[in-house]
């Protein structure tokens, strides 16, 4: 039997971008997506319920995620998932399902917030 683990999303930023590098000074970005699910309940009203999702972006990408993203800003997302297990300071086991992302797609209008597809810089290879 094949294992697929894909994941594909779209939704809003909660928050700026977190940037920060790995001892080897790999860039490692941290995304919170809230995605919109909407279901009728008990009375049958549609309510909209939002999920939340930790993202993280690496290398390049993860470095204009930072430059270019801003809270509220609408994303794409195509990645995997993965589970982590640690215990925390108080010694309580803690479990999180993350998204790595393969790739981020910049949605929404240039006026909200430029696009490094539309920046000189981008378009030179400066980024």
């Amino acid at each position: 039997m094949a294992n697929i683990n894909r994941v594909i999303l779209v939704g809003n930023l909660t928050r700026d971008p977190e940037l920060r590098h790995t001892p080897s000074n790999t860039a490692v970005c941290s995304l919170r997506l809230a995605v919109g699910s909407r279901r009728k309940d008990a009375s049958g009203q549609w309510i909209e319920k939002p999920n939340y999702f930790d993202v993280t972006v690496w290398g390049n990408q993860g470095e204009n995620c930072a430059q270019y993203l801003s809270k509220g800003r609408p994303i794409g997302v195509d990645g995997r998932l993965e589970w982590r297990e640690w215990e925390a300071t108080d010694g309580t086991k803690r479990q999180a399902v993350e998204i790595i992302a393969d790739s981020v797609q910049f949605l929404g209008s240039n006026q909200q917030v430029s696009s490094p597809v539309e920046s000189e810089e981008f378009a030179l290879g400066e980024y």
